[in-house]
């Protein structure tokens, strides 16, 4: 009995060292992380980190060269811890520095915040798209011939236009010298942007391969959904560095467009079926982890 438990003890502390040393070592390649970004010029930083998202987003659809099928609790899942990051996101690493740069004012967040909702509402009434999960006769946009594959992969990249502004822009106010803007949290959004990324690229890919899609064609798409976003960072980026004082503004623009697209797109994707209440766990999760990474990188 005593061999017993002095063997439990000597295995929690194991445990405990092992948990210590992942932790010293995470911080340490974050630390590393930051400090190369802020080695190389912003805009270029703001390239590479929507390229690391982009990365994810075809890893995720890589799958499904693996997976012949996606179980739909899984998916909706995956769609709600998209929700959850993208709101996170929106107020923790946007929202929140708009108005502290703004000396407490919310004007500049308000305003940035509905022309970012109406910049996307415009799009989604211009771009012709299928929303994941939807059928074919629900296609939103003007009226098009083109095929469902092609309408599927436009939804997402419009879901995924804000979420590589708000990379481009912080990393904008970075090379502006705003205060309230960090590589840390740059860096910080990038990651939870590319942790969500995902499953997001996964969603894409396997309800076409669903539809008849080769594999190669359905991870083709997949990854080409999320192409937009470094351009998205880039002009970001490059805008707020040209001019300054729209930072606050642009900041919550990127905030606006991410809030619409969830309430338009995501949520209403994950209310199709009988899972809703694992979608809405997985948003929870999402929004948990995004906001950790946040305070805690940022």
């Amino acid at each position: 009995m005593f061999y017993k438990i002095k063997l439990q003890r000597y295995e929690a502390k194991l445990f405990y060292f092992l948990y210590l040393r992942k932790i010293i070592f995470m911080e340490g390649l974050f630390a590393s992380i930051v400090s190369y970004f802020e080695s190389i010029d912003p805009v270029l930083a703001a390239l590479y980190a929507s390229l690391f998202t982009w990365g994810l987003t075809a890893i995720g659809a890589s799958l499904v060269f693996v997976f012949n099928g996606m179980n739909r609790a899984l998916l909706d899942g995956m769609l709600g811890f998209t929700g959850g990051v993208m709101v996170a996101a929106s107020f923790w690493s946007l929202l929140a520095p708009a108005i502290e740069m703004s000396d407490g004012s919310v004007i500049p967040a308000a305003l940035g915040f509905g022309l970012g909702a109406l910049f996307i509402f415009g799009l989604d009434k211009i771009l012709p798209h299928l929303h994941i999960n939807f059928s074919d006769n629900e296609k939103e946009g003007p009226d098009t011939p083109w095929h469902r594959t092609t309408l599927l992969v436009l939804a997402i990249t419009l879901h995924n236009i804000p979420e590589g502004l708000a990379v481009g822009v912080l990393f904008g106010g970075v090379a502006a010298g705003i205060p309230e803007a960090s590589i840390g949290g740059a860096v910080a959004l990038a990651i939870g942007i590319a942790i969500q990324n995902f499953p997001e690229g996964l969603a894409v890919a396997m309800p076409m391969r669903r539809n008849g899609a080769s594999k190669f064609k359905s991870f083709w798409y997949g990854q080409m959904s999320a192409i937009v976003e470094p351009i998205a960072a880039v002009i970001g980026a490059l805008a707020v560095t040209v001019f300054i004082p729209i930072l606050p503004y642009a900041l919550a623009f990127a905030a606006g467009a991410m809030i619409f697209v969830v309430i338009e797109e995501v949520i209403p994707e994950t209310q199709r079926d009988k899972y809703t209440d694992i979608a809405t766990l997985g948003f929870i999760g999402g929004f948990i982890i995004m906001m950790c990474l946040d305070v805690s990188l940022g």
